[in-house]
């Protein structure tokens, strides 16, 4: 999935974290409702403006940044 259309970075909303469609709703915001164990269907309730294919645009945003990180040895 493309996310760089739905994910916006906006230095002067939400402390210029990544949010979806210029909303005031992060991809953090997301990622801990479903981390929390709340289903799409649950999230999609609270966060009425919220599509589906903007929380498959926030799991492949967190997919894309895990790729680039740096990995370092543990131990």
């Amino acid at each position: 999935m493309e996310y760089r259309d739905r994910i916006t970075i906006e230095p002067g909303k939400r402390g210029g974290k990544p949010c979806i469609r210029g909303l005031r709703i992060t991809v953090q915001d997301v990622l801990e409702y479903l981390a929390s164990g709340m289903t799409v269907e649950e999230t999609l309730r609270d966060f009425p403006d919220l599509t589906r294919e903007d929380i498959q645009a926030c799991l492949a945003f967190a997919a894309d940044r895990e790729r680039k990180l740096t990995s370092v040895p543990l131990g």
